[in-house]
């Protein structure tokens, strides 16, 4: 398995070195735990394709310490540098036209002309500015699967495929990055996440656009069929069948939730941030009783009820168990 370390100096410098030699190395984000590779370095992010078993076409994200070395490699637009200053660092991915001659590694951008920057909080920013060069970093897990929020989670599953892993407890936000893409002076949402859309619209003015969920992928987390348990997700439910575990939310129970294999609420009290917070966490938790079926009850769509509702629209879409039939539902 891999070794975990804490989030001290030494663990900051121990990482840097071996991502500067190609490594593999899982970190602690705000949002959720990511596996970190230079992205300057093909067979270095080839090697994240390869651990998570993650299809090509889909893009990586690309981690930066500051807005300086974002401008290094690409191309900021003035909507766009006007939510950098509001929300970075933080939980905000911007698509960004990729600028020419850049050292990012072709895999990184899938073949697109444009690259996924985010700035992340905490050691992760002081690991980038350790290796003073870009971290590749998607989500710490085999790929489709959910997200991993904790060090013991990561090292579950991929723990046997990686060098370290740098454990700083549970993730604060719980759920990966917003995306959001400036094109033709309009701002899009390409992925709900993290950062409510509300609070973008605050910050901006204006009305954020919502992607058609049959375009093409543009960034990462866009696949129809992404963050899913072993067991089928039965969404939006007030009635639990026989032999379902509940994933539950708010004060109001569904009817029979009392018999359900097992039970655990979001937020007992209908907060959206804690249950965001627990989101992946709890459908684990779930998963591992072994029943076929989660039943998730109802969960508002305003605030970050937007992101977590399309973890679970992704979570329950069909299951693909190869890299040919992931390109047939991407």
């Amino acid at each position: 398995m891999a070794r975990i370390m804490g989030t001290d100096e030494q663990a900051v410098l121990t990482a840097a070195e071996l991502l500067a030699a190609g490594k593999l190395v899982a970190i602690p984000t705000e949002t959720v735990y990511g596996l970190a590779a230079d992205a300057t370095n093909g067979d270095a992010v080839a090697g994240i394709f390869e651990a998570k078993g993650r299809p090509h076409f889909n893009p990586l994200i690309c981690h930066v310490s500051d807005t300086a070395m974002a401008e290094r490699y690409a191309t900021i637009d003035p909507l766009s540098r006007r939510l950098i200053a509001a929300f970075w660092p933080g939980p905000l991915t911007l698509v960004l036209p990729l600028k020419a001659g850049t050292p990012i590694h072709p895999l990184v951008a899938a073949g697109l002309e444009t690259i996924a920057l985010r700035m992340p909080r905490g050691i992760a920013g002081k690991i980038i500015s350790a290796l003073d060069r870009p971290l590749a970093a998607p989500s710490a897990n085999t790929s489709g699967r959910i997200s991993g929020t904790s060090a013991g989670a990561v090292n579950d599953d991929l723990g046997e495929r990686i060098s370290l892993i740098l454990d700083a407890g549970p993730s604060e936000v719980g759920l990966e990055s917003t995306i959001v893409k400036v094109e033709g002076g309009k701002v899009l949402i390409l992925r709900p996440g993290g950062l409510a859309a509300e609070d973008i619209e605050a910050a901006l003015g204006v009305t954020l656009g919502r992607m058609d969920q049959r375009a093409a992928i543009e960034a990462p987390g866009m696949m129809a069929s992404h963050y899913a348990p072993a067991a089928k997700m039965r969404l939006n439910i007030h009635e639990v069948r026989a032999g379902e575990a509940v994933l539950a939310f708010g004060p109001e129970r569904a009817s029979g939730a009392e018999n359900a294999v097992g039970n655990l609420n979001l937020s007992p009290s209908g907060n959206l941030r804690e249950a965001a917070a627990n989101l992946f966490d709890f459908m684990k938790r779930l998963d591992r009783l072994g029943s076929a079926v989660i039943a998730v009850e109802p969960i508002p769509f305003n605030g970050l009820g937007e992101a977590i509702n399309d973890r679970l629209v992704r979570a329950a879409a069909p299951r693909a168990s190869t890299i040919a039939e992931l390109d047939q539902i991407k």
